[in-house]
């Protein structure tokens, strides 16, 4: 049976799935174009971090950032290489909006990136009802980088 989990971004099998990411978005971004965030960020008193797990395998996770009252940012979404294309993401996505709607969050933006790697990531998006919009918060205009952001209700 598959569980989402808070917590646990300290566990081995989180540092190594947030390592993978951290190395694809290396790998298809310049550095300065890089927002992912590493196992030890997920400590801050403003961000949420859950682990989806079947037993004792992640296979995916996802946080949430407060970026300001009222407006929460998507952070680290990864499904693990094994577990793609059964749903996970939906499943992850779902629970975030679920998550930040408890916490009174009326809008959640998200940074992801430009290059066709990113396409299935953006493609979700515009499911879940995110658009393009400009950068927010520290974020600044970037070739590399697609802004998103959808309204709660």
């Amino acid at each position: 049976m598959r569980e989402i989990r808070e917590g646990g971004s300290d566990h081995p099998a989180v540092v190594a799935l947030l390592q993978e990411h951290l190395m694809d978005m290396h790998a298809t971004s310049p550095l300065e174009s890089c927002h992912a965030l590493d196992a030890s960020q997920f400590k801050a008193a403003n961000i949420r971090f859950w682990g989806l797990w079947q037993a004792e395998q992640l296979l995916g996770c996802i946080a949430l950032k407060v970026i300001e009252p009222g407006h929460g940012e998507i952070k680290s979404m990864r499904t693990a290489k094994s577990a793609r294309g059964q749903g996970l993401a939906k499943q992850l996505i779902e629970h975030l909006l679920q998550q930040a709607q408890t916490l009174g969050l009326t809008k959640i933006s998200l940074e992801t990136g430009t290059a066709d790697f990113f396409i299935p990531a953006r493609c979700l998006y515009q499911r879940y009802g995110f658009s393009e919009c400009a950068p927010f918060g520290d974020y600044v205009i970037d070739p590399h980088s697609t802004f998103m952001t959808r309204q709660l209700t």
